[in-house]
C-alpha cells in the first residue's frame, strides 16, 4: 500500500451536527423568545451550521450554531465583546443580539447566537473607490483593535496556524505515504523561512517589537464583506463573520483582498492603504508578512479540512480533498510560497 488512507466517512459515527433539524433550530430560537413560522435557509456556512430564519411577523434572522468543541463559552464571548465594541464605534459589523442579557445561548448541546439579517453582494475589488472605502473601515477596525488584548482568544502566529497543523496532520496519517515525505521536507523548509524572516510571527520572539499586534477581523476575505449601494442609508461594505477574530499583525485584515499578478496587486494594495491611513497610520514593514501569512493558511487549511472529515458536510463539498493528487498539489504550491517569502515584498 503506498497511501496512508485518504480521509474516509464512517456511517457508524454520529456527529453532533445529525441532531440539529430544523425542529431543533425552531426550538432553540423558541428559547429566546424568538418564534419562526417554519421557514428555514440554511447559508454557506462549513465550520459552523447558519440559518436565516423568518420569524411570525415576517422579519429574518439569522441563527449561528457554533461548532461543538472549537471554542470556548469564554471565547466565542470575548468575539462578541469585540463586534459590540466595534458597533459602538460605528464600525459597519453584524454582532450578535441581546437577549435576557446575553448573547450567547444554550439548547440541546449547542451554543448559539442570533443576529440581524444583512443583505449584500460581494465587493468589487477592481474598483479603487470601493478598496479605499474598505481600508478605512479597516482601520476603524484596528483602531477598536488595538485598544485592549484578547484575554482568551488565540494569537494568528507560525505555532498555532503552522507547526500545530503540520504535526498533527503527520500524527494522524492524514497524508499518502507516496507524497508524505515530500511534503514534510517542503512544509519545513516553508516553517524555517518564516521562522527566520517573519519572527513578528513567532510567539514570543521580541526581535522587532515595534512591529504592532491587535485585534483583528481575521479572515477578510471577500466572502466576508457584505456590499450594499452607497446611495441606500447605511451603504457601503458590512462585515460579518468575526469567528476567526485573532490578535495579529494589521495586514493580515488587508492580503486576502489581494488578487491578481504583481501590478495589480500592488495598485489594489496601494488603493487599501491609502483610505487605510486616512484614519490610522500603517506600518509598511508588515507588507513583508503578506507571503508567510498566506502560506501558514495554506497549510492551515488542509489540517481544518482533515480535523473536520468526520462531518458528512465535507465529504460532499470537498470530494477532492485528500488523494495522492492534492497533496501532490499542496508540495508544489508549497514549492511556490518558499520562493514567494524570498522575493521582495510588495510595496506601497
Amino acid at each position: 500500500m503506498n497511501a496512508a488512507s485518504p480521509p474516509t466517512q464512517t456511517s457508524s459515527l454520529h456527529h453532533p451536527y445529525e441532531s440539529l433539524t430544523p425542529d431543533a433550530v425552531l426550538d432553540a430560537l423558541a428559547s429566546v423568545g424568538l418564534f419562526g413560522d417554519g421557514r428555514l435557509l440554511a447559508l454557506s456556512s462549513y465550520e459552523n451550521r447558519v440559518y436565516q430564519v423568518r420569524l411570525e411577523d415576517g422579519s429574518l434572522v439569522v441563527a449561528k450554531f457554533y461548532r461543538p468543541g472549537r471554542w470556548s463559552e469564554a471565547q466565542i464571548l470575548e468575539e462578541h465583546a469585540f463586534a459590540a465594541e466595534l458597533m459602538a464605534a460605528e464600525v459597519p459589523v453584524v454582532g450578535a443580539l441581546v437577549f435576557e442579557g446575553r448573547t450567547l445561548h444554550h439548547h440541546a448541546g449547542f451554543m448559539f447566537s442570533v443576529s440581524p439579517n444583512r443583505g449584500g453582494r460581494p465587493p468589487e475589488l477592481d474598483d479603487f473607490e470601493v478598496l479605499e472605502w474598505i481600508g478605512r473601515f479597516l482601520a476603524r477596525i484596528h483602531t477598536v483593535g488595538a485598544a485592549r488584548p484578547f484575554a482568551h482568544r488565540p494569537a494568528l502566529d507560525l505555532h498555532s496556524l503552522g507547526t500545530t497543523s503540520r504535526d498533527w496532520l503527520l500524527a494522524h496519517d492524514k497524508i499518502p505515504l507516496d507524497v508524505q515525505s515530500r511534503w514534510n521536507s517542503m512544509c519545513q523548509n516553508a516553517l524555517d523561512l518564516i521562522a527566520s524572516c517573519a519572527y513578528p510571527l513567532v510567539a514570543g520572539d521580541q526581535k522587532d517589537t515595534a512591529i504592532q499586534t491587535l485585534r483583528l477581523h481575521g479572515d477578510c476575505h471577500p466572502g466576508n464583506i457584505l456590499w450594499t449601494p452607497a446611495e441606500l442609508p447605511g451603504g457601503g461594505p458590512h462585515f460579518v463573520d468575526l469567528d476567526d477574530t485573532r490578535t495579529g499583525p494589521a495586514v493580515q485584515d488587508l492580503w486576502m483582498l489581494l488578487s491578481g499578478d504583481r501590478r495589480q496587486r500592488t495598485q489594489q494594495l496601494g488603493a487599501l492603504v491609502e483610505g487605510y491611513e486616512q484614519f490610522r497610520p500603517f506600518d509598511r514593514r508588515e507588507l513583508a508578512l503578506i507571503e508567510p501569512l498566506r502560506t501558514l493558511r495554506l497549510i492551515h487549511y488542509s489540517a481544518w479540512l482533515a480535523r473536520r472529515w468526520d462531518d458528512p458536510i465535507f465529504p460532499q463539498n470537498f470530494p477532492w480533498f485528500g488523494s495522492s493528487d492534492y497533496w501532490q498539489g499542496q508540495v508544489q504550491m508549497l514549492e511556490e510560497q518558499c520562493e514567494a517569502m524570498q522575493e521582495e515584498p510588495l510595496w506601497c
